[in-house]
């Protein structure tokens, strides 16, 4: 049996997030260099020039690519195989997106009860977690941030 500590999964977890919001991937960092290249409009090539600076900023000064930073949202399919050793996987995970969120300096904006008193938690917690065991001795931990945007100002009303 596989054993895997919960400062593994802690530390892990505050690099995704940090590396999630700093640095842009690199075929998505060739497509922009690519279409500036290709672009016949000059408005539209300083458009792409700067969303290219500014990634190549965000990366070099560690800094988030764009200020929404979004909300945690991590995948997990553990191995039946795989033991957590030195305490709780869910609480090893919300550990690790705390560190990574106050550390990597991003923004902090989900809520304790989106309903009624809407107060910050500051360290973006909790996150949503998914779950699959599968068979097996690996861990994958897949990290998407997802981004707010429009979606802060909507609400969901049942009767």
């Amino acid at each position: 049996m596989k054993e895997i500590t919960c400062q593994e999964i802690t530390e892990t977890l505050k690099t995704m997030c940090i590396e999630a919001a700093t640095d842009l991937p690199k075929d998505v960092y060739q497509q922009l260099h690519q279409k500036h290249d290709e672009e016949d409009s000059s408005l539209a090539q300083k458009t792409l020039q700067v969303l290219i600076d500014n990634a190549k900023l965000a990366q070099e000064k560690r800094m988030p690519i764009c200020q929404d930073t979004g909300m945690a949202f991590v995948y997990v399919t553990m191995g039946q195989e795989v033991h957590i050793t030195g305490g709780s996987l869910k609480e090893a995970i919300q550990e690790g997106i705390r560190q990574g969120y106050i550390e990597g300096y991003l923004r902090k904006s989900v809520v304790k009860d989106p309903l009624f008193e809407r107060t910050n938690t500051k360290d973006n917690t909790p996150a949503v977690i998914h779950y699959s065991i599968v068979a097996g001795d690996k861990v994958k931990i897949t990290f998407a941030p997802k981004g707010f945007g429009s979606e802060n100002m909507s609400r969901v009303f049942m009767l």
